[in-house]
């Protein structure tokens, strides 16, 4: 289930990357941000109104702190996406973004940061990767 649910957010993510992109275009890219932030947490609140409402108040009990940085991080992710998508256009923006996140997630996992469980180094996911990168490099490659 897990690898369909990512399948899923990656088509999400391109499809809004584009719909972002848009609104800023006619707006500006703090106006296409703002409104992507406040029209998810509209959308979690209602969700959180039909499905559980665990207590709010247990925000104040997470640990470490800055583990609750999510949203920040969540609004810079907004804008890069925009400014990348405009610029780099959709497929060339998802390619970067995805290999950053395939390089990050693994050096997270590599030195355990941020409590996730340390994991060995991994020469085939090393090479994975590489081959990440240089698909970057093929896709991007222009033939003059």
């Amino acid at each position: 289930m897990g690898f369909f649910i990512a399948l899923l957010s990656g088509a999400l993510m391109s499809v809004q990357g584009v719909f972002n992109t848009e609104v800023t275009k006619q707006t500006s890219v703090w106006v296409a941000a703002g409104w992507v932030q406040l029209s998810a947490f509209a959308v979690c609140v209602l969700l959180w109104l039909f499905t559980g409402r665990e207590p709010v108040s247990g925000l104040m009990e997470v640990s470490p702190r800055y583990v609750l940085l999510g949203g920040v991080i969540g609004a810079l992710i907004t804008y890069t996406v925009i400014r990348s998508v405009g610029s780099l256009g959709p497929a060339g923006a998802a390619l970067l973004i995805v290999v950053a996140q395939i390089v990050v997630a693994y050096l997270v996992e590599l030195f355990g940061l941020f409590g996730v469980e340390k994991a060995p180094f991994a020469w085939h996911k090393l090479l994975g990767a590489a081959i990440a990168v240089g698909g970057i490099i093929l896709f991007e490659w222009q033939q003059k």
